[in-house]
């Protein structure tokens, strides 16, 4: 008999040793293909999801044309970031971070920085972990990147003690920036403006999951969520905005276009409820992702800087 049971909890043993090696295996590959920075032909590369995701038309912009300088820091993991200082042609204390969407860098900043300048802001715009200039060989869709924005709102502080910050962001970028709103040790925030965010970067991987590659979200999603934490740090459900909404004190302004396809208007309704904040929000028609802007830049602009200039 008891031999018997023996073999019995040894096969077990072997089932789960195998469905865990399974299971780490096809949570390793999405996390790779979905986060990881580089390949063999470029080790800057963005990650391989991004040829599904992007916008092909959308292209990185000319810097602006006014005085610039570099900043760097250091992150609570030993990482160096990078971010450009952009001055106006006399600062008045308003300062705009920028922050960019997943896999790309602070070169697709360059034309909200250009109107931000031109009404009188200081504006940095960072290159978010393993984007751009900062190390990393990981993207966390918000979780490490909202930490950096911390970072650099308490170095804009130190080097203008009355700086009023607005935090600006488009899709992982809004939602880094709302994670960033909602952390204490971030200073002299005024506003935030977060344009096509995400309730949560699980949510929004589990519907891509189905739309690239036809599959369910169980059992693959848990394996990657798991997976993600070992491999990057942040565990993907951590990137999950909707769950510190009530924490953010200072005024949002959710926009969002009423054609977007990978992060549906119904995300930002969901944000919009859960804000306890004061908020507004701002539906641009006929704008697809991340290009609410572009379609209607003097509805967006107007719509911004009535909000800010009211807060």
């Amino acid at each position: 008999m008891y031999r018997k049971l023996t073999g019995v909890s040894v096969a077990l043993l072997v089932v789960i040793i195998a469905l865990l090696t399974i299971g780490y295996g096809v949570g390793a590959y999405f996390v790779d293909f979905a986060l990881k920075r580089g390949n063999d032909m470029d080790p800057v590369a963005p990650p391989a999801a991004c040829r599904f995701i992007h916008d092909k038309n959308r292209q990185a912009v000319e810097r602006p044309s006014k005085e610039f300088d570099e900043w760097t820091a250091r992150s609570a993991d030993g990482r160096r970031l990078a971010a450009t200082h952009y001055s106006p042609e006399k600062s008045q204390g308003k300062w705009a971070i920028l922050v960019h969407g997943y896999g790309i860098d602070q070169q697709y900043t360059g034309d909200y920085a250009r109107v931000y300048l031109d009404h009188g802001y200081d504006v940095l715009t960072p290159d978010l972990c393993a984007s751009g200039k900062t190390e990393g060989q990981y993207i966390t869709m918000g979780v490490k990147e909202s930490e950096e924005i911390a970072i650099w709102a308490q170095q804009i502080k130190a080097k203008d003690p009355d700086a009023e910050i607005v935090l600006h962001g488009v899709s992982m970028g809004a939602a880094t920036v709302l994670l960033a709103a909602a952390r204490e040790d971030i200073p002299a925030l005024t506003a935030v403006v977060e344009d096509c965010g995400y309730t949560s970067a699980y949510e929004m991987f589990s519907d891509q999951l189905k739309v690239i590659f036809d599959l369910p979200e169980f059992p693959i999603m848990p394996c990657v969520d798991v997976v993600s934490g070992l491999k990057t740090g942040a565990q993907i459900s951590e990137a999950a905005p909707i769950k510190v909404m009530g924490r953010i004190k200072a005024p949002v302004l959710f926009i969002h276009g009423a054609e977007d396809k990978l992060i549906p208007p119904g995300m930002m309704d969901r944000l919009y409820e859960a804000c306890t904040a004061q908020k507004e929000k701002l539906t641009i028609e006929g704008a697809g992702h991340g290009n609410a802007m572009p379609a209607n830049s003097q509805q967006y602009w107007t719509h911004i800087f009535t909000f800010i200039s009211a807060t």
